[in-house]
C-alpha cells in the first residue's frame, strides 16, 4: 500500500496540485474540520458508493490516525482502484481546515 505523510499531502495542496482526497471519518469527527476539497465518505459507506470514486483517478485517503483509512485502501485496491494512504491521518495534519 502506497503511504503519504500528512505534511507531504499538505505541500502537494499548497503546490496547487489537484488533488483528489477522500475522508473516511464519522460526520461527528468531519465536523471538527476537513481538508479544503476533501470528499467525506464515512468507512462504513464506501462500499455502497464505489460508483462515486472514478478507477481512472488517483485517491488519497484519510482517517483521523490512519487506521481507518488503511482499510479503506486495501479494500479500494482489491476493486481496482489507486489509492494512498495517508499515515497519522488529521492527528498529523497542520494545514489548513475547513
Amino acid at each position: 500500500m502506497k503511504e503519504i505523510t500528512a505534511k507531504e499531502l499538505e505541500q502537494k495542496l499548497t503546490a496547487g496540485e489537484k488533488l483528489n482526497i477522500v475522508d473516511v471519518r464519522e460526520d461527528v469527527e468531519v465536523a471538527t474540520g476537513i481538508i479544503p476539497g476533501a470528499k467525506h465518505i464515512p468507512l462504513g459507506q464506501i462500499p455502497e458508493r464505489l460508483e462515486e470514486l472514478d478507477k481512472n483517478e488517483h485517491y488519497y485517503m484519510v482517517c483521523r490516525s490512519g487506521g481507518r483509512s488503511g482499510n479503506a485502501c486495501q479494500f479500494l485496491i482489491q476493486n481496482g482502484y489507486n489509492v494512498t494512504n495517508m499515515v497519522g491521518g488529521m492527528l498529523d495534519w497542520e494545514g489548513e481546515m475547513e
